[in-house]
């Protein structure tokens, strides 16, 4: 019997999945393998959110393969260990993977196709998986990517994306092929109490009920607060439970201008994604120095604790804040609020704001995460490095009745629109019966440190 693997990385589903048609395509069965790589746990990668909602997406794939007469084979360990003992217990002739694009994911493949030759097997690398437009398609004529988003959506919008690949049949995974327990959704200490579900199923479930009562209206409620109109698709695609190149497609098919709205934030993604690509440092350093001394830990300790717990006494910052302990989640206007109060209010470190990030969010990825970050900061790719989003004007701009801090502030429940943005506004009476701290910085304090820093003074 002819057989392939397929490895599951970040592709966590059976619909347009080029991996999978390959290997089936390629051999008489396959083994649908996924390895829980101690080197991700080691890297501090598997957060509690992250784990438990993992557990869910392979549930769920291990489901859908049964229902096609077929299993999912989860080993732990290294990687590459993992794959090589997998190829040589069912003699299989090739791997099939989706392409990454961290340098982790460039160093695991390099090292797993030089053990795979090793042993006279092969790897095959799939593009467009993870990613709509994979990176290197598009690049401008005097570099190897775009550092701008404006010009690399232009190219980005023009280019042909493949075929949508239907989920198979039926799948034969050879004897011999066996595995861990496929975990259930599982116990996991420290997961936020809102924890969504994980898999394919739910993903699909998601974009059905998106595309009929919020994707028309994308383009002008996606900045509000309240309304929580957004996909929440973020974390489907960050695991790979549903595709990029399909959601692009079915977009373009349904229309209009919120579907195209829609359709640019999934070039933002791929976007961060070429960004990486092209310099893997910016994981962990500036992609465009501002020469910042930025306060730490040990210089602004409590500042950013507070941060942390949403108690800075700035109420869309505390809600957004509150709001991703408790769902594993944040709204996109929210995440860039915070991260401009920490990196320019504060003064903070972006690391540290990306790590907290990291920990908490389901959808927390290297490129999205850490250069969303860097925007915000400065030191990415923003073409104003200087912005600064005051959470006052943006929180009577985006949550006007205060109906989202509200939700995540329950101690400002009771006042009015015109006072729960500014709570220190009120009278001292009415101050004192609040158990909500007062800002733990002035606006105005805060610009004046930010641009003596980056030597911008009025």
């Amino acid at each position: 019997m002819n057989v392939s693997v397929v490895l599951f990385t970040a592709d966590l589903r059976l619909t347009d999945h080029p991996p999978l048609r390959a290997a089936l395509d390629a051999a008489d069965a396959v083994v649908p393998l996924f390895v829980r790589d101690r080197a991700i746990e080691a890297a501090g990668f598997a957060a509690p959110n992250r784990r438990a909602f993992l557990d869910g997406c392979l549930a769920d794939l291990d489901a859908g393969l049964r229902e096609r007469g077929g299993h999912l084979v989860v080993r732990s360990g290294d990687l590459v260990q993992e794959v090589c003992r997998v190829v040589t217990e069912t003699d299989a002739e090739e791997v099939h993977m989706a392409a990454g694009h961290s340098r982790f994911a460039a160093r695991r493949e390099e090292r797993l196709r030089s053990a795979l030759e090793a042993v006279g097997r092969r790897l095959c690398v799939h593009d467009a998986v993870t990613v709509a437009v994979p990176p290197g398609m598009v690049t401008p004529a005097s570099s190897d990517h775009f550092a701008v988003f404006t010009p690399y959506y232009r190219h980005w919008a023009r280019t042909p994306l493949r075929p949508v690949v239907r989920a198979p049949g039926r799948v034969v995974v050879p004897e011999g092929a066996g595995g861990e327990r496929v975990p259930a959704h599982g116990d996991h200490v420290g997961v936020s109490p809102a924890l969504p579900p994980g898999g394919e199923s739910q993903a699909r479930k998601q974009v059905t009920a998106y595309w009929r009562r919020g994707l028309d209206g994308y383009e002008t409620t996606h900045d509000d607060l309240a309304a929580d109109a957004t996909s929440r698709l973020s974390a489907h695609l960050h695991f790979g439970t549903v595709s990029p190149v399909e959601l692009v497609h079915r977009a373009r098919r349904h229309g209009g201008a919120g579907a195209e709205a829609f359709v640019r934030q999934l070039a933002w993604r791929d976007f961060h994604h070429q960004v990486l690509a092209a310099r893997p440092e910016t994981a962990h350093a500036d992609y465009r120095t501002q020469h910042d001394h930025w306060r730490t830990e040990r210089t602004a300790g409590a500042d950013i604790d507070a941060w942390r717990e949403g108690r800075t006494g700035y109420p869309v910052i505390d809600a957004a804040m509150r709001q991703l302990r408790h769902e594993g989640w944040m709204h996109n206007r929210a995440r860039l609020l915070v991260a401009s109060f920490l990196t320019k209010t504060l003064y903070v470190d972006w690391r540290i704001g990306a790590a907290h990030f990291l920990y908490w969010l389901v959808d927390g990825d290297v490129a999205n995460n850490q250069l969303n970050w860097q925007w915000m900061a400065g030191t990415g790719t923003d073409t104003r490095p200087n912005r600064v989003l005051n959470p006052v004007t943006q929180s009577k701009k985006y949550d006007p009745d205060g109906t989202y801090v509200r939700r995540w502030v329950p101690e400002l429940a009771g006042l009015a629109p015109r006072l729960v943005h500014e709570p220190w506004k009120l009278p001292a009476a009415d101050r004192a019966d609040l158990d909500y701290p007062d800002p733990i910085v002035s606006l105005s304090t805060g610009l004046d440190r930010f641009r003596r820093a980056r030597g911008k003074e009025a």
